[in-house]
């Protein structure tokens, strides 16, 4: 049993390190192409896969500050190359006004909420006497 150990921890370290090459970004791999570490980890098992741990597997970035330009509470806008304001006040004014807008198309959706049923029922109760 402890003889087939160490083959059995290769082969998951194999398994896995192939499945990390073939689902890493082409752009993200280091020092080699995709291509050349998918070969190198296929053919030379355990050296490869070390190689691929030590040399080939992609740095994970951190997530942007807001000194980088990361936009404040979403961390879905924390990545390289967004673009977050820079000025708190126009942010706050550009806020305030979405929120300004909102609440009028609310209160208009209302509004033609109500008239629609005040135009259901006088439907309902027929026309006017006279």
């Amino acid at each position: 049993m402890l003889r087939l150990l160490p083959p059995l921890l290769v082969l998951i370290l194999w398994i896995y390190c192939l499945v990390d090459v073939i689902t890493a970004r082409d752009d993200s791999v280091r020092n080699l192409a995709k291509t050349w570490w998918l070969l190198i980890v296929f053919f030379f098992p355990l050296a490869g896969s070390i190689a691929w741990f030590i040399a080939g597997r992609p740095v994970t970035d951190r997530p942007l500050t807001r000194q980088q330009g990361a936009a404040p509470g979403f961390p879905e806008y924390e990545r390289r190359g967004r673009f977050a304001a820079a000025d708190a006040e126009k942010d706050e004014e550009f806020l305030r006004k979405i929120r300004e807008r909102a609440e009028e198309q609310r209160r208009a959706y209302e509004r033609t909420q109500r008239e629609q049923r005040e135009e259901e029922r006088r439907q309902q109760e027929g026309p006017d006497p006279v």
